[in-house]
């Protein structure tokens, strides 16, 4: 399924200049940290509570368990992501056995350890650094050992709730899924949107279906989804994003853009180190899109309220979340 459209190739120089077109430090202020969450207006969430006819939720997050993307079984190196390990502190075998903490109370407790990006997740704006510089130009060194000092996850606890716009690129074409590779076009969103009868709006909340994860969970495997080839937003997606003032965007995929990359360099997710820490997008990844794309399929509804805040860990640079279509 080659896509004919998506002929850029990456380079350095090339993202340069993307840099400096696109570059929206300072617009919101020398001293903002939510970048373009900040289109989100009141009046935008107050219009999207209107949006709920039948009461409906759907969740757009995978289970935190063993079995999620971040298995051994991947052939790709997991940059220090792991499975969530879920542990119990006291069971109810504990206390049928007697063994009671000093209050004498029956229950239970668990921990998690887990990766904060191992599942259903946010890239927060700490994330991705462009050279020597985060979002809105705050020196990388603000990201220490001891966490974000600028563009924590922290910052944005308020946000993530407004219009949230499904568009099912496979749907579109009359496919499954995408195959690995397809580069997702600004033409293609926007092709998805004329046929969905959707518009997307400023201050909107744009979530991408490639149909990869049903894939891989309708195969029984999560082989080369963590880092391998992938349908995903074409690196000219971006001026798309630019142009439409979107708060955030999330797909179905580990990394959002397409892989391979569309570089022929060293140059690793390039369409990250625009979207990010230059024009200070928030992006989703690895968001369970099936029960929403049967239900938009059943009633043609391509528009929700979404809401789907991060954790406020302080200091994080991106966040597990439980996104929730409600229709």
């Amino acid at each position: 399924m080659a896509n004919p459209r998506s002929k850029l190739r990456i380079t350095r120089q090339l993202l340069t200049e993307y840099s400096e077109k696109y570059k929206n430090w300072g617009k919101w202020g020398p001293d903002d940290e939510i970048g373009t969450l900040n289109y989100t207006t009141p009046e935008n969430i107050v219009a999207a509570a209107q949006l709920v006819k039948k009461g409906k939720v759907i969740s757009l997050g995978l289970n935190y368990d063993q079995y999620g993307p971040q298995g051994a079984s991947s052939k790709y190196p997991a940059m220090g992501r792991f499975n969530p390990v879920h542990l119990m502190t006291r069971t109810g075998t504990d206390a049928y056995a007697g063994i009671l903490d000093s209050r004498g109370i029956r229950g239970t407790d668990d921990i998690l350890i887990m990766p904060l990006q191992s599942g259903t997740q946010w890239d927060g704006l700490g994330h991705i650094l462009y050279e020597n510089y985060t979002w809105n130009g705050y020196d990388c060194r603000v990201i220490s050992s001891a966490g974000a000092a600028k563009n924590g996850i922290e910052k944005t606890k308020t946000k993530m709730v407004g219009r949230g716009v499904f568009l099912d690129i496979p749907k579109m074409m009359g496919v499954e899924w995408l195959e690995d590779g397809y580069p997702v076009t600004g033409d293609d969103l926007d092709m998805a949107c004329m046929a969905h009868k959707v518009e997307v709006r400023r201050g909107d909340y744009v979530i991408v279906r490639t149909g990869m994860m049903e894939r891989c969970l309708h195969d029984k495997t999560w082989d080369g989804y963590p880092g391998g080839d992938a349908p995903g937003l074409a690196f000219e997606s971006v001026d798309w994003i630019q142009s439409k003032q979107i708060a955030g965007i999330a797909t179905d995929t580990w990394g959002a853009e397409v892989r391979p990359n569309e570089t022929d360099e060293n140059i690793n997710q390039p369409w990250h180190w625009i979207v990010i820490p230059i024009m200070g997008l928030t992006v989703g990844e690895i968001f369970y899109l099936g029960d929403l794309a049967k239900d938009c399929n059943e009633d043609g509804v391509h528009e929700f309220m979404f809401v789907a805040p991060a954790l406020p860990v302080t200091g994080a640079v991106g966040s597990p979340t439980n996104p929730l279509a409600i229709k």
